[in-house]
């Protein structure tokens, strides 16, 4: 049996599992925590990736090897190829201000036309301002950009500090990788150099962009649990990643309950949203992604399991004890500010409540309806980009709860599929390393399980919209476009 292994660098955790390669069935894996908080040491990341190997039980017998991870998070590098400080994360808010910073300066507009990105929070030209007018010091000793997967399969390579100005030129990357940083054109696949020197004030080294099918490279001598010279795929974002093993084609939506939400399709042109909802980003196999995402999903349930004291389980069963739109009650669940819409100081809010409908079922229903209807409402904005989304799919660790699958197909007017549960990063990563062997990409398959229809229940997302308003929000999407939901919305002023 020959074995491949995805790795998944997430936000939480490090993931690896190593699959067959014949039929992609998960042999063995191996987990392990990342640090919480939104500033995170990059060396951390990679005793993360090695716990994990560890705990898969080493890789020794495996054929190929292949990274995914989080998205936009930069790692900078000194001339000697040295972390010169902490990294924010994706999620960190902290970065909105240089945000809209760069905005004023080049026009909203520009961003949007150049890198087919409404340029957010989240996206990596705004953590490089943010590095640069907090930490001035590290920025000057920096000399190259690297994202977190860029980083790991590097250290594979056995790069990292000692490597020097002519190790930092052994940077690759990907499409998916490089499309989410805000300084690569979609339209040219490569990179817009003068935005990255805008947003970091001052020229850097960055990872060269591979092909889908193109090998990174092959593992160094001395790595603990992973043997020498074996292929590493590309790698890429976590979303093309999944998206890869999901094998979606186009006109398939995906709505991924993680840390964030995310919406996302393929399609085989780029999109450049003037609205700024929808991110042009690439995928994994040469086409594109176009994507909306919330910083709010599945960890409002966690959240919602301990205001409750239930398990994960109960907090289904009681959801679905109250009727649709939970008597009134209503969760703007916005507990970490939100990217769509933009709202980084908000907070989650609840509206409606009476003597009579707060109960303990009705606030499990209203917060599941409340995230469920902050996802729904992205499927609008790719549907005003001309993104096809005739069926969607389900996945993430939320996905088997029976109030959340139930909730959904009452938000939505087009067939709602469950994936069977699966590790998607790590598989479509695997799938990356198994090309350096064949050439191609394998043909696993997934199963899957379309939902059983729903009457529509339009009040929950009017509730929704509702409450928003009640907030001070505007509409500014066509209200009705798409799925039914209601359209996302920006704040007043």
């Amino acid at each position: 049996m020959t074995l491949v292994a995805g790795v998944d660098s997430s936000t939480q955790n490090c993931k690896v599992t190593v699959r067959d390669l014949a039929t992609g069935r998960t042999v063995r894996e191996g987990k392990a925590s990342h640090p919480s908080g939104t500033i995170i040491d990059p060396n951390r990341w990679w005793d993360a990736l090695l716990t994990a190997v560890r705990r898969a039980g080493g890789l020794d017998d495996v054929a190929a090897i292949s990274v995914s991870g989080q998205q936009h998070t930069p790692i900078l590098l000194d001339a000697d190829g040295a972390i010169v400080a902490d990294s924010p994360q994706w999620n960190d808010t902290g970065s909105h201000p240089h945000m809209m910073a760069l905005n004023a300066e080049l026009g909203r507009d520009e961003w949007i036309r150049r890198t087919g990105l409404p340029l957010t929070l989240s996206d990596t030209a705004p953590k490089l301002r943010y590095m640069r007018d907090l930490h001035p010091e590290a920025v000057s000793r920096t000399e190259a950009v690297a994202i977190v997967h860029d980083w790991l399969t590097w250290r594979l390579r056995g790069f990292g500090p000692g490597s020097g100005v002519a190790g930092l030129h052994e940077l690759v990357t990907d499409r998916s990788e490089a499309s989410g940083t805000g300084y690569w054109s979609p339209e040219t696949d490569e990179y817009t150099m003068d935005l990255c020197e805008h947003a970091l004030g001052r020229t850097a080294i960055l990872p060269r962009v591979l092909g889908p099918l193109d090998r990174a490279g092959v593992t160094a001598e001395g790595i603990p649990g992973i043997p020498a010279g074996i292929p590493i795929g590309v790698g890429g974002g976590d979303n093309a990643a999944a998206a890869l093993a999901l094998g979606l084609q186009p006109g398939d939506a995906v709505l991924s309950l993680g840390t964030s939400g995310v919406v996302y399709a393929r399609s085989k042109s780029p999109v450049h949203d003037y609205a700024g909802y929808v991110c042009s980003y690439a995928d994994a196999t040469g086409d594109h992604l176009p994507l909306v995402a919330t910083l709010n999903a599945a960890r409002n349930f966690e959240l919602a399991t301990g205001l409750l004291g239930c398990t994960f389980d109960e907090l289904s069963s009681l959801a679905l004890e109250a009727e649709p739109g939970a008597g009134g009650l209503t969760l703007l669940p916005y507990f970490e500010g939100e990217r769509t819409p933009d709202l980084p100081h908000a907070r989650g809010s609840l509206h409606g409540a009476s003597l009579t409908n707060f109960t303990r079922p009705n606030m499990a229903r209203a917060i599941i309806e409340g995230t469920l209807a902050s996802q729904v409402a992205m499927l609008d904005a790719l549907h005003a980009c001309d993104v096809p989304t005739g069926k969607l799919l389900l996945i993430g660790g939320a996905a088997e709860s029976p109030a959340v699958q139930q909730v959904l197909t009452e938000l939505v007017d087009i067939p709602v599929v469950v994936p069977a549960p699966d590790e998607y990063v790590t598989m479509g990563a695997a799938m990356q390393a198994a090309s350096t062997l064949d050439g191609a990409f394998p043909e696993w398959g997934v199963e899957m399980v379309e939902l059983a229809d729903a009457p529509l229940e339009p009040g929950v997302l009017h509730q929704y919209a509702a409450a928003k308003a009640s907030m001070g929000y505007i509409d500014v999407l066509a209200a009705g476009a798409g799925a039914g939901a209601a359209a996302p919305l920006t704040p007043a002023g």
